[in-house]
């Protein structure tokens, strides 16, 4: 985690330029939620000022995605995570649980995905912190489980102030936690895979024709997204 890593500022006008994008969202799909009981996902816009650049060229986070993985690096996927009062704890899970080799699926790759999130409200115990259980990514996925399940390895909450940014392998098994609150709490989440690894996993927003011309060549190299005419 790193920790006051985003502007306020730039969080605060991403958080209220997304606010009433979601709250519409919410009023058509409150009764049709896609993750689990009143938690939903969405994908976020590419459109300034929901759209900031220092969120997916930030040095610091590419520093630590580049050592991970390679600087080849792409992100292909942006979006938010939802629980609303009425969610619960979900089942303790793995993200793009497919495996890259299907004939042996516990085999121990380096990463190939990572995924940055941020909250566009502080995140909390009492509105749905994410648990997350360390370590478990490096285990094959019958033993993490059990492990898991026995209580040996434990699911850790972890809550994040307004600027906190969270690195993590999708493979580290955690789980979403209810939102006890009456407020909505989006989790932006920004997905970076190694250049040849491509799926279909998530619903993607296209980029603007003119947010994308407004890229320098090398922000435009590092992006995987469908472009909008």
């Amino acid at each position: 985690m790193l920790k006051g890593h985003f502007s306020l500022a730039r969080i605060e006008t991403c958080r209220r330029a997304f606010w009433p994008i979601l709250l519409d969202y919410l009023s058509s799909y409150r009764d049709e939620p896609n993750r689990g009981p009143a938690r939903h996902f969405l994908p976020m816009p590419f459109n300034p000022p929901c759209f900031a650049s220092e969120f997916f060229f930030d040095t610091g986070v590419l520093s630590i995605i580049h050592g991970a993985m390679d600087s080849q690096v792409v992100a292909d996927q942006r979006g938010c995570d939802v629980p609303v009062k009425g969610s619960q704890n979900q089942e303790p899970h793995v993200d793009y649980q497919r495996p890259l080799f299907a004939e042996t699926p516990d085999l121990v790759l380096a990463p190939y995905i990572l995924l940055v999130s941020f909250g566009l409200v502080p995140i909390t115990v009492d509105n749905g912190a994410i648990q997350i259980a360390p370590g478990t990514h490096r285990m094959p996925r019958t033993e993490a489980k059990r492990a898991v399940d026995s209580g040996s390895a434990t699911l850790l909450s972890v809550s994040l102030q307004l600027g906190d940014v969270l690195i993590r392998h999708p493979w580290t098994i955690h789980r979403g936690t209810p939102n006890t609150t009456d407020v909505p709490r989006p989790l932006a989440t920004i997905r970076y895979v190694r250049r040849w690894y491509v799926d279909n996993s998530r619903e993607v927003n296209p980029i603007p024709l003119e947010v994308w011309q407004s890229l320098t060549s090398e922000q435009q190299d590092e992006l995987r997204f469908p472009i909008a005419q």
